[in-house]
């Protein structure tokens, strides 16, 4: 009896280290697993932060680009009303030149400088229009970036929350 309550004992020491062994590197695994998912998070959440400064300079460069869009169309308003106001004298002063032909020496000079400014307007105006089409090229170059920026971030808080939830899982089945 007493070798057999031995024998038993010596089976229920080996058992339990059996059973210590195996939760050993449950736990073990467990939290292996748990070290990775925190340097992943860490990982995230440092790209989240970036993603989120990128955010913030590409916003302030669009704000400015706006601005400059905004002072480009006033410039050009302000440049299209002075043309017709030039457009609107040349064809006084050709009505004027017609009725007084006498005048049409002393004239002629001031019309060649007058035409000379409105080419010079046109090529601002042009010029202006330019630099305009340059500017929206470039907000909308902006704002493609600036949504692709977000859908990447959407993307990565999507994986970011789904790797929270298994972690979250883990650490459930891990206290159960």
């Amino acid at each position: 009896m007493n070798r057999t309550l031995q024998y038993l004992n010596l089976g229920g020491v080996l058992l339990l280290t059996g059973v210590c062994a195996v939760q050993w590197e449950i736990n073990r695994k467990v939290n292996l697993e748990a070290n990775r998912l925190e340097k992943v998070r860490i990982e995230q959440q440092q790209k989240i932060e970036d993603q989120g400064r990128t955010i913030k300079g590409c916003t302030a460069d669009l704000d400015s680009f706006r601005e400059q869009l905004q002072a480009t169309a006033k410039s050009l308003k302000s440049t299209e009303q002075t043309l017709d106001e030039k457009e609107r004298e040349a064809a006084q002063l050709t009505i004027e030149r017609d009725q007084l032909k006498e005048s049409v020496a002393r004239w002629s000079e001031a019309v060649k400088e007058r035409d000379e400014q409105l080419i010079k307007a046109r090529e601002q105006v042009q010029t202006l229009a330019q630099d305009r089409n340059a500017a929206v090229e470039k907000f909308n170059d902006l704002a493609t970036k600036y949504n692709s920026t977000v859908e990447e971030l959407n993307t990565r808080t999507k994986d970011f929350n789904s790797v929270v939830e298994k972690y979250n899982k883990l650490a459930e089945t891990a206290s159960k």
